[in-house]
């Protein structure tokens, strides 16, 4: 077993921002934790997994590439082409010794390279045969998710390696299976890999992508334009390469009598965490954060707490980060975080909210507002409609996420960004609706 130094290991650090006083009579604590990994390259599953560590490669990865051939990516026939080189670009993109496999997607999922049940380990040779296998792929069939998702992880299963990774390429709605039948695959997968998921031109369903990509825990975008795909796939598949530590969580250990009412990711996009805790003990949960490369991620912790006398303080949460292992144990990366409430009868301090905390809830509100109002747009409520994107105008406005505004611009003519008056365009692309609502949940990051 190689000898790891204290470089090959990831340093995670855990801030916490807060306001921890409360007024009598309070008992809802909320905090901004923000999560940080550094060490860069050579970091990894060294910690977790040792003898699934290459030294000065980054820790062994595996990859299936999803690639719609349902009947829809002839029109226009340049889209299964876009497809192909876009495949053929992230190959390209991969590390030596990484292994990797090219599924076939239509209503049934079929393997495309290498064959046989098996991944191939990417070198010069494997790149030049996979990019050869790409040519027999064709438009034809119908579109079934959950049997492409289920072969992926068949093929990533079969590798003995820390990070597992997919990427999912569709152009067209879900219609060869029932929504239970995606949601019992997403189910089965969860865990397992990360996905990246992309929707490709404008027959797609929004709502089922970002789905897929939020139930394993990667990212969803729209490729309007076909010819955008292999700057994308080139991207997505250096994001992946970079990913050193699989299956880290947040473990949460709150004091008898507290509720956690809710964990959000709040950057660099909105996602739910509440509802996948998994038990860890007395009093302690684990939320699941996914694969981590050198990055940084908040979250929005939220909980009640038993109401206190004045000039009484409690700890209200503690947060770690752990890898939890196969035979139940888990193994703790040494950062740590304090959520602390303390009563106090000093209006000014408890009625201060922290920035950001007030920052984020308005990040996640804007992401409601927005999907709220595209959905009484497409059922012919204007006047909801007009209020909500009104109401989301005026959030990315005080929050200075332009890009949001900018999306939004493209389906509304706003009169007043500040007081949130604006008219509902007449005529709206629908790749600029798509695109608004996919992007959504991306936040802005609150100036620390």
């Amino acid at each position: 077993m190689a000898n790891f130094s204290k470089s090959n290991v990831p340093q995670f650090s855990v801030d916490v921002y807060q306001n921890e006083y409360l007024p009598e009579g309070a008992g809802e604590v909320n905090a901004i934790v923000t999560v940080t990994a550094t060490g860069g390259g050579t970091i990894g599953s060294a910690v977790a997994a040792p003898h699934l560590y290459s030294p000065g490669q980054g820790p062994s990865a595996a990859v299936a590439i999803m690639v719609d051939c349902s009947g829809s990516m002839d029109y226009p026939p340049t889209k299964m082409r876009n497809a192909r080189d876009a495949t053929a670009a992230a190959i390209d993109t991969l590390r030596d010794g990484v292994h990797f496999a090219v599924i076939g997607g239509t209503h049934v999922a079929k393997e495309v390279y290498p064959g046989g049940g098996r991944v191939a380990v990417a070198d010069a040779t494997t790149r030049e045969q996979a990019r050869q296998a790409l040519r027999s792929l064709s438009a034809g069939g119908g579109t079934a998710i959950g049997t492409w998702l289920k072969l992926a992880d068949r093929l990533l299963s079969s590798a003995d390696v820390a990070i597992r990774h997919g990427i999912l390429l569709t152009d067209g709605r879900n219609e060869h299976e029932s929504p239970q039948d995606l949601k019992a695959a997403l189910d089965a997968c969860a865990g397992r890999f990360t996905c990246d998921a992309r929707g490709v031109g404008t027959d797609w369903e929004v709502k089922e992508v970002t789905g897929i990509a939020s139930a394993l825990l990667g990212t969803a975008d729209i490729v309007a334009d076909p010819a955008a795909l292999a700057a994308d796939f080139t991207q997505m598949m250096e994001t992946a390469m970079g990913k050193e530590v699989a299956d880290v969580s947040l473990r949460l250990w709150t004091p008898v009598d507290t509720t956690v009412k809710f964990v959000k990711q709040v950057a660099p996009t909105v996602e739910d965490l509440t509802g996948r805790r998994t038990e860890a003990g007395p009093r302690a949960g684990d939320y699941p954060l996914g694969s981590w490369g050198d990055e940084s991620r908040d979250y929005h912790v939220c909980v009640e707490v038993p109401v206190a006398h004045i000039g009484q303080e409690m700890l209200a949460a503690r947060i770690s980060l752990v890898i939890p292992q196969p035979d139940g144990s888990a193994q703790n990366l040494g950062a740590q975080g304090l959520v602390r409430a303390v009563w106090t009868d000093d209006m000014v301090a408890s009625t201060s909210i922290n920035p950001q905390v007030a920052h984020y809830t308005g990040q996640a509100e804007l992401a409601q507002v927005i999907q709220q109002g595209l959905d009484l747009r497409k059922s012919g409520d204007m006047d909801g409609a007009t209020a909500k994107l009104g109401r989301a105008v005026q959030l990315a406005s005080a929050s200075g996420n332009a890009d949001t505004a900018k999306l939004l611009a493209k389906v509304v003519d706003v009169v007043d960004a500040a007081t949130g008056t604006v008219r509902l365009k007449a005529k709206v692309a629908e790749a600029d609706e798509m695109t608004l609502e996919t992007r959504s949940t991306k936040t802005v990051r609150v100036k620390k």
